[in-house]
């Protein structure tokens, strides 16, 4: 799976996230030079998700709430901020969240990788699509 990536401020945890990603075979593209201003990163990681350069995103920032609410700008964008596995799960399930947002202040790499595991081993619920359309 192609993964568009961004975060304003590389640290321990993006380094994870990306050897994470890619040791699971994903190809991590970077979406957004890190250290890039977090509304850059998000716009950026939207971009590359409904442009169809990447399959998914996933953006960081100190809370997650910039980028999360920068990435919902592009039209087509659904991203969910999330804290724990069974929200990322149900983001994907029932919002068909298209972007990962996390929060380099409170997640830790073991959470980060549960989070994305569940994130992008959840297909969405088929049930759900007329109510995913009410976003359009």
């Amino acid at each position: 799976m192609r993964i568009a990536f961004g975060t304003d401020e590389p640290t321990t945890l993006t380094d994870a996230i990306k050897q994470h990603l890619t040791d699971k075979g994903h190809n991590v593209v970077a979406a957004a030079a890190e250290g890039a201003p977090w509304p850059d990163v998000g716009r950026s990681v939207g971009e590359a998700v409904v442009g169809d350069a990447a399959d998914v995103g996933v953006v960081c920032c100190w809370t997650g709430t910039g980028v999360s609410i920068a990435a919902n700008k592009v039209p087509g964008v659904r991203a969910a901020l999330c804290t724990d596995a069974e929200t990322a799960r149900g983001a994907r399930r029932w919002n068909d969240a298209n972007v990962l947002a996390l929060s380099l202040r409170l997640v830790s790499t073991e959470v980060a990788a549960e989070m994305l595991n569940a994130f992008l081993d959840t297909e969405p619920d088929p049930d759900e699509s007329a109510e995913i359309a009410k976003l359009s």
